[in-house]
């Protein structure tokens, strides 16, 4: 697989005999194992995906040939210590982000033969840039989303609570053909679409309710996230105004964004409109994240991210206002970013709308 001869060249760079890949989502961008227990061992000359016995007939159903499948009886470390001394490896990374603190000191006290080096993002750097079948996966993952949002806004009305809603969307997800929820989703009315992650509740949604909606759908281990904002009955001028405020800015994110940018300069092209209308201490987060296998990844929009944005990346935009006590606004798209540009591949409406009276 490219994927295992890019961080193979990492590893020779890095002068490490082998790596210790522990994070499930590396794993799987590395092997396309998509079980809950697993390490992967690579070498120069071997990738060796170590799991149990529950996951024999998968592993070797969804590994590449070029990933050789070890199934542990007992305890996976057991098998890295014996995979790692098979294989000669001496100098050996590990990736302190998907690594806890009790399985480190089972490299300094069962694995003390080998010489263990620190190593951050060296996976997650390869991630950043999907290939065409990952973009494929995410604009599926979008359809998916936005079939289950269409079916969902046409059963809200006032009196049903945000729980009711969320599991009216939950389900529609699944029917659409999700395979899980990436996150829990968000289902906010009122003064409570103020609060950015807010959890659905038992409040009951009135008439004239602001109502944020942001949830996503995962396909072939691939996320979407997407968030669309709805009035339910009568709509006010504010709530016009200030929804005109945040799909201004998301069109000029999106419009304006190109490969080669900072996300800090892409964060500001929506970040500079909202200031411009008063409301820039209303947008306390940045403009988006990188998804993919993980539904926050790299690479970062916000006003501290000096990282370029590469080629091939997909993001999030997604500028929001939040007013305490009154409500808030969010719009979300997930992009693909090009040399020329920045092409949707989420596609629900955009304009203003108000749900059942």
């Amino acid at each position: 697989m490219r994927r295992l001869g890019l961080l193979r060249e990492r590893l020779v760079t890095e002068h490490l005999d082998a790596m210790l890949v522990t994070g499930l989502p590396n794993v799987r961008y590395l092997t396309r194992f998509s079980g809950s227990n697993a390490i992967v061992v690579l070498t120069a000359s071997e990738a060796v995906l170590l799991t149990d016995f529950r996951y024999k007939t998968q592993a070797r159903n969804e590994c590449p040939p070029s990933v050789r499948v070890r199934i542990e009886s007992a305890s996976l470390w057991t098998g890295v210590w014996q995979t790692l001394a098979e294989l000669g490896a001496q100098t050996v990374g590990f990736e302190t982000a998907h690594l806890t603190h009790r399985d480190f000191q089972r490299l300094l006290e069962q694995g003390d033969r080998f010489h263990w080096r620190a190593t951050s993002d060296f996976v997650e750097a390869l991630r950043i840039r999907k290939d065409p079948d990952e973009v494929a996966l995410i604009r599926e993952a979008g359809r998916v989303a936005t079939d289950a949002l269409e079916r969902t806004i046409a059963c809200v009305r006032p009196g049903l609570t945000e729980l009711a809603v969320c599991g009216i969307l939950e389900r529609n997800l699944r029917d659409a053909g999700s395979e899980a929820h990436p996150f829990p989703p968000i289902v906010a009315a009122g003064p409570r679409s103020a609060l950015p992650h807010a959890r659905a509740s038992n409040e009951v949604i009135l008439t004239g309710d602001i109502l944020l909606l942001d949830f996503g759908a995962t396909v072939g281990g691939y996320c979407s996230d997407i968030t669309r904002t709805f009035v339910v009955g009568a709509a006010s001028q504010r709530q016009r105004e200030v929804f005109e405020v945040v799909r201004a800015a998301q069109e000029l994110a999106i419009d304006g964004l190109r490969a080669g940018m900072t996300g800090k300069e892409g964060d500001a092209l929506a970040r500079g409109w909202i200031e411009a209308q008063g409301l820039g201490g209303e947008f306390g987060h940045g403009l988006g994240h990188g998804i993919g296998l993980e539904v926050h990844e790299a690479p970062r929009l916000s006003r501290m991210a000096e990282d370029s944005l590469p080629e091939g990346s997909v993001v999030t935009i997604e500028p929001g206002v939040y007013v305490p006590e009154w409500g808030g606004v969010r719009i979300e798209d997930d992009v693909l970013v090009t040399a020329t540009g920045a092409e949707l591949l989420t596609g629900f409406s955009r304009d203003f709308t108000t749900l059942g009276a």
